[in-house]
């Protein structure tokens, strides 16, 4: 089992950036596929941008293609979620999650296993 905390949301004004991060417990990081998810208030949680457990494929929604970039360091256990011009629509919580043992990626959140607590990211002019 992993154990995944984000962390890098906040405040920022449209147009602005913010670098989210997901570090997980455990050994075997290297073999789990990893996703972003978000949920604005009222909203269901909606896929945002997956990345194999190697890093060589990557997938995003349309509503983040050219502004967002998810990558991820082995090494150091870690996901990130680059997130540029940010617009007003991209608030809400943002959630980490993890899948064991499969090369692939998915947009679907009930395929992954294990899920973050969430960050918030707010932008407000």
């Amino acid at each position: 089992q992993v154990q995944l905390v984000e962390s890098g949301g906040g405040l920022v004004q449209p147009g602005g950036s913010l670098r989210l991060s997901c570090a997980a417990s455990g050994r075997t990081f290297s073999s789990y596929a990893m996703g972003w998810f978000r949920q604005a208030p009222g909203k269901e949680r909606e896929f945002v941008a997956a990345i194999s457990w190697r890093g060589g494929s990557t997938y995003y929604t349309d509503a983040v293609k050219g502004r967002f970039t998810i990558s991820r360091d082995n090494a150091k256990n870690t996901v990130y979620l680059q997130l540029n011009s940010l617009k007003v629509e991209d608030t809400g919580v943002y959630y980490c999650a993890a899948r064991e043992g499969y090369s692939g990626t998915s947009n679907d959140w009930t395929w992954y296993e294990f899920w973050g607590q969430g960050t918030q990211v707010t932008v407000s002019s």
